[in-house]
This record gives structure tokens, C-alpha cells and sequence, in this order.
């Protein structure tokens, strides 16, 4: 899951539970904290193998545990508010779930502890920067788009080397696709996941630059424009088309995913970190991957969207000097080029020699969400209530054809002025001096 699974979960809740507990550590052993296979499976290979080096060549233990979502974010920064045990290297994603961490001072800056020259290529993007210090450094990157069966499109009688660009097009496919028995569009609204990629891909349609989009989330501009609530107008069409799976309600993103994976549906929203397992099943050349088509009036319409996930240092981490070690280590040139001949992953690191990416499909990544100039994703700026409390809840409602684009925006400016008016006037401070400093380059 990209984020938020933790919302199922109350913060006393993964106090009390088996989140918090530490691992049994031997002397001067580092402890890290890593998150990301369900996102990009086969991670695993390349961190295992970093880990096995990095001891091999230092003599330094690690200890190292797969978190699950509920622990990256809230789990986190509960136990460590708390003064709870935290580890020497933590995953976070990017933007505000990062952001919130250092405003509560939980996290080290990275300047002055990591190498200048590595924070500066990691990718860790500007999302990951406030006031000009750095939190974190990059660990792999994704694009966000959508995944296409190519058999399922040429079986419809569509051309799957060229699949639609325009809106018009792609709800023409969804015809074509539909009269030939195929499902066109699998989904699963119930973990709030496929509501998220919905929006990461569609409402930068009606934008000119991801900063509009903060401005947006936190009340300086109004989700009750037409403009702003577009993406969901869209979604309500295709709700009333009947593109998607009967039980859109009932699953979550990744069992859409799986759908896809079994080739059950011709389309289905997806990231590019997903698209090797997606190959795994469907064939190395059965699988395409594209921006969301075209419907927006928008400096940011039909631009690819990533973003990268990445690694930081808590605040009271027991081996900071370590830990910084050992993220430099990472963004070794070795440990660059690794990654991908062991886990079919794309580095964040601008130093990764996109040369040895031999897979034609993943070539074509490189060249649109590497190489092509790409933008950071607007939902790296959601407040944590308004995705809760307006986006999963607007995407579900919409797909169960109980409210329109037009009452989801309603909803969106409700929820935003809840929001500014429930949080403190420094949080809202902290939020502009941030938006103030964000560019669309990634």
C-alpha cells in the first residue's frame, strides 16, 4: 500500500499493540526500520543484500524489520512524541506525513551528517526539505499512472502499442472493451488507496503547478470552483458508465491490483514500482504503462507524476553517526546499479546509470518518469484529515453512485475549512513557509 492504512488504527491502539516493541539488539548493532514490498515487490532482495554488505564491510551489525503501513507514519511519530524507542534508520514518505515529523522535532536534519553530495543527488525531492535542511534521502522511485493489459486492448480491437491519450478516447476504449466482454477498469475503494492514485493522477489536470494544489488543501483556494473538482466529475462519469469491477466498494487498491495481475480488467490505476511483479504474471510484453489521459485545461495535464520514497534519521536515534553511514552506503554507486539487477527497481539517486535498464517496458519508464521531466505528486500535500475525511470518503461515495463530483467538491471546501480552523495557527504557518519553497520539478 503507498500510504495511510494507519487511519484503521487508533495511535493508542499501536501503543499498546506489538508495533512498538523493539528489536532485541546486540551491542553497537544499528537498527533499521524499512517499509516498501508491497509497492515494489522484490525490494526485499536488494536491501537484504545492502544490509549483508554493509556488515561484511564495516563489521557493524544490523538489525533490520519490514514494517507495515500502520507503522510508518503514525506508529512513528506517536511512540516518538512519547519518548518511546525509536530506530537508528526510518523509512518515511515523503511530504506532509514527513513534514509533521519535523515540526514536532523528530527527526535530525540531515545537513552536516549525511554527505552534501549525496543529499544533493539522492532524490529525496523538495518535499523532503523545510527551511532549507533536508530530512531525508531517496530510496526508489515511482511513477503514477495506469497499467494496461496490451492482449486485452488487441483483443478488443484497440492498438496497444498506441493506447488513448484524450479522455474522449480512453472512455471510447472503455466502449470497445466492454462490448467485447472485457472489464475496462478494475478498482477497490475500501482501503482509500485507489481514491488516492485517482486523484495524484487526475486533479493535476485542472493545475498549473503543485504549489496551486497546497494552496488548495489548505484553504486559500476553493474545491467548489468547477476547475477543482473536475477529477471527480470525471470519476462520477465513469461510475455511470459502468467501467469498473461490481465490487469496487467491497476490495482495497491491491486486490484491484491483483485483478489486474490475472488479467481480469484492461485498465487499472497503478505506479511504475509495481509494473515488474505485474510482468511477472502478465508477460514481460503484456504490460503498458501510461499517464492518465487527458481531460484538463492545465499547465500539469498529461505530464507523468512520481514520486520517491526514502529513508531518514529520528531525532533521538541511539547511532546517528552510524545510521548517516549507513545511508551513505546506500547511494553507493554499486548499491545503485543493484538495485536494479536485483530487484527490477529504479533508484532515486541521479547518480543511477539508467543504461543497464534492459527490459523495454521499464525503458520506457526511464524515459518519461526519469529522463522526461517529470512533476512531484500533489498528494504528498494532503492533510491527514482531508484525505480521510474528503478524498476517501469522495471516492467511495462517488463509485457507489451516492454523490456527484459537484457534492465531493462541496465536501472538499467543508473538510479544508474544518481543518484550518481545528489545527493551530502555527501548523497553518508551517504550511505556507513549506508551500512557499515547493517547485513542480523532480
Amino acid at each position: 500500500m503507498k500510504r495511510r492504512r494507519f487511519l484503521e488504527v487508533s495511535a493508542g491502539a499501536l501503543l499498546a499493540g506489538s508495533l512498538a516493541p523493539r528489536i532485541a539488539l546486540a551491542t553497537n548493532t544499528l537498527e533499521v526500520l524499512w517499509w516498501g514490498e508491497d509497492e515494489a515487490n522484490g525490494v526485499h532482495r536488494w536491501v537484504d543484500d545492502t544490509i549483508a554488505r554493509f556488515t561484511a564491510e564495516t563489521g557493524i551489525p544490523i538489525a533490520s524489520r519490514l514494517i507495515g503501513s500502520d507503522e510508518v507514519a503514525e506508529a512513528f511519530t506517536t511512540i516518538a512524541k512519547q519518548g518511546g524507542h525509536v530506530p537508528d534508520v526510518q523509512f518515511l514518505w515523503n511530504g506532509i506525513f514527513l513534514m509533521q515529523a519535523v515540526w514536532d522535532g523528530l527527526l535530525l536534519p540531515l545537513n552536516g551528517v549525511v554527505s552534501q553530495s549525496i543529499l544533493k543527488r539522492s532524490g529525496a525531492t523538495i518535499h523532503s526539505v523545510f527551511e532549507g535542511k533536508q530530512y531525508r534521502v531517496g530510496f526508489y522511485r515511482l511513477g503514477f499512472g495506469m497499467a494496461y493489459n496490451k492482449r486485452l486492448l488487441d483483443q478488443a480491437g484497440l492498438n496497444a502499442d498506441d493506447p488513448p491519450r484524450t479522455w474522449d478516447a480512453f472512455l471510447n476504449a472503455c466502449d470497445r472493451l466492454r462490448a467485447a466482454g472485457i472489464l475496462p477498469f478494475a478498482g477497490g475503494t475500501s482501503d482509500g488507496v485507489w481514491g488516492d492514485w485517482f486523484l495524484t493522477s487526475a486533479l493535476p489536470q485542472q493545475l498549473d503547478g503543485t504549489a496551486e494544489a497546497l494552496q488548495l488543501f489548505i484553504g486559500n483556494l476553493d474545491w467548489r470552483e468547477p476547475r477543482y473538482h473536475d477529477h471527480w466529475v470525471r470519476l462520477e462519469e465513469l461510475a455511470k458508465l459502468g467501467v469498473f469491477n461490481a465490487d469496487i466498494s467491497d476490495i482495497g487498491m491491491y486486490d484491484a491490483l491483483t485483478m489486474f495481475k490475472q488479467g481480469k480488467a484492461a485498465f487499472c490505476m497503478s505506479v511504475t514500482a509495481s509494473l515488474p511483479a505485474a510482468q511477472a504474471s502478465l508477460g514481460a510484453d503484456g504490460v503498458g504503462f501510461m499517464v492518465m489521459p487527458v481531460f484538463g485545461q492545465g499547465k500539469m495535464a498529461g505530464q507523468p507524476i512520481i514520486d520517491k520514497q526514502g529513508f531518514g534519521i529520528p531525532a533521538h536515534a541511539a547511532d546517528p553517526a552510524t545510521a548517516s553511514r549507513f545511508l551513505e552506503f546506500m547511494h553507493s554507486k554499486e548499491r545503485l546499479q543493484a538495485m536494479w539487477t536485483l530487484s527490477h527497481q529504479i533508484p532515486a539517486d541521479e547518480a543511477f546509470d539508467t543504461s543497464i535498464v534492459d527490459d523495454p517496458l521499464m525503458q520506457r519508464v526511464v524515459a518519461q518518469f526519469v529522463t522526461g521531466n517529470p512533476v512531484l505528486t500533489v498528494e504528498d500535500l494532503m492533510p491527514v484529515q482531508f484525505w480521510q475525511d474528503a478524498m476517501f470518503v469522495a471516492s467511495q461515495e462517488i463509485v457507489a453512485g451516492r454523490m456527484t463530483g459537484q457534492q465531493a467538491g462541496d465536501l472538499a471546501h467543508r473538510v479544508t475549512e474544518a481543518w484550518r480552523t481545528s489545527v493551530s495557527p502555527e501548523t497553518v504557518n508551517n504550511y505556507a513557509i513549506w508551500g512557499n519553497s515547493l517547485t513542480d520539478l523532480a
